[in-house]
């Protein structure tokens, strides 16, 4: 189909797979469908267009905004239900609260004339979340065109695969479906398929090629990459646009973007700056730490570990180890109040900056600060692995091979306040200069 191949750049082999596994609107389709793939290699937007242009009847529904069992099953019923009744305006809504009652109501709804003789689909994005749900919700979908006695097909679209999702009593296998990652090639003509219209796309084509030449290795999203591309072509397009150079001067062109692109570097997935802020500071020339209000990692949104970690780390890094048995031990013993404290008021530990700890010590404050039982598994090594990545913590160094890795946190008390209203922990009472 030629509109699609316009349409959908670089999935021809899953939208022909797709595209012969649909068949026509009245033939029965395969039951289910998981799909899974990275995060913006294109599992949403082929599904989704594909499903607009073949005109077939579908709902869509994300696992993440309906994070119930009745959410989900009623936001499917309303949807299929406003779609049976379009001629005739929208009808009352659904209320449903379990899977059987789902099944017969799914019926009802599939009766309607317009729905009658056709495959109605049914597409959960971000399916990993039904995993935290009833146990009895995933081979119930499984089956659902057995169950239902309906022409329905249920598409899964998941990051992660299959074998994470398939329950130990066994169920339906799905018709499994892998999107790889976009190559470096697949990105260039992706890209270079935005241009705008007042530059050619030759001109357009070689800017992508120098963006892909910094950012691929660090970088493979192609939503973060189209996010750069827009955010960095006005200065890459800047002598061109003073007749300081023509668009055939790469050379000139890649002296004047080169340390706007490092600067943009230090932002990749981040997104500690709006566009706005970032026109401005290649305008005024300047390092992205020195605008006002900005913080380092103001938006960076951790998993729940990983915040515990962090606030783990920082008490670390400006307490004391001689406080850890004061803080963290619940049978310490008494503590006389004498002129200990006295000694140390003069300098403030968060005035002399973050101190390095090492990782055993990291682990016995985050075992006594976090309510439930946490095993040392390699979840949580990943995790702080992870933190260093975000250069939320440092890894200093071993001072010997004995002592292992020593790290500092690296954020400020701001931001560990704003972690820890999000998991309730008190953290003024933990900290030493705060007492």
């Amino acid at each position: 189909m030629p509109h699609l191949e316009n349409v959908v750049l670089c999935r021809e082999s899953q939208v022909s797979i797709l595209q012969s596994l649909f068949g026509e609107r009245h033939h029965f389709s395969f039951p289910s469908i998981f799909i899974y793939g990275h995060t913006a290699s294109g599992k949403t937007y082929v599904t989704q267009t594909l499903l607009k242009t073949l005109e077939l009847p579908h709902v869509f529904v994300n696992c993440v905004e309906c994070f119930t069992l009745r959410l989900l099953l009623e936001q499917i019923l309303n949807k299929l239900n406003h779609l049976s009744s379009s001629e005739d305006g929208c009808s009352t809504e659904i209320t449903c609260e379990t899977f059987n009652d789902f099944v017969r109501l799914f019926k009802q709804v599939t009766t309607a004339e317009n729905l009658k003789d056709q495959t109605v689909y049914i597409v959960l994005d971000k399916a990993e979340y039904l995993r935290d749900m009833e146990a009895n919700l995933l081979p119930g979908f499984l089956r659902l065109q057995e169950l239902a006695d309906r022409n329905v097909t249920v598409l899964f679209l998941s990051e992660i695969v299959w074998e994470k999702f398939r329950p130990n009593t066994g169920c339906f296998e799905p018709f499994v479906l892998y999107f790889p990652d976009y190559s470096i090639g697949s990105l260039q003509k992706i890209l270079s398929h935005d241009h705008p219209p007042e530059y050619s796309a030759d001109f357009y084509a070689a800017y992508i090629n120098i963006l892909l030449g910094v950012f691929y290795t660090v970088c493979r999203d192609l939503k973060e990459l189209r996010h750069l591309a827009v955010l960095n072509f006005p200065k890459y397009c800047e002598p061109v646009v003073k007749g300081e150079a023509s668009e055939r001067d790469t050379r000139k062109l890649w002296r004047n973007i080169e340390p706007h692109l490092k600067k943009a570097m230090q932002t990749v997935y981040l997104r500690e700056i709006s566009s706005s802020q970032w026109e401005k500071l290649q305008k005024d020339d300047t390092d992205p730490g020195q605008l006002k209000g900005l913080s380092a990692h103001t938006h960076v949104e951790l998993p729940y570990y990983s915040k515990f970690i962090l606030i783990a780390a920082y008490l670390a890094s400006y307490n004391p180890a001689r406080t850890d048995k004061r803080f963290f031990l619940k049978h310490h013993g008494k503590i006389k109040k004498t002129n200990f404290l006295k000694k140390h008021e003069k300098t403030s530990n968060h005035l002399l900056g973050p101190k390095p700890f090492p990782l055993d010590r990291l682990l016995a404050i985050l075992y006594s600060i976090v309510d439930s039982r946490v095993a040392p598994t390699a979840n949580i090594f990943s995790q702080i692995t992870s933190l260093v990545t975000l250069q939320l913590l440092t890894l200093v160094g071993h001072d010997d091979q004995l002592d292992g890795p020593k790290y500092k946190c690296t954020v400020s008390l701001d931001f560990i306040r704003a972690i820890a209203r999000t998991v309730n922990f008190d953290i003024i009472k933990y900290l030493y200069d705060f007492l």
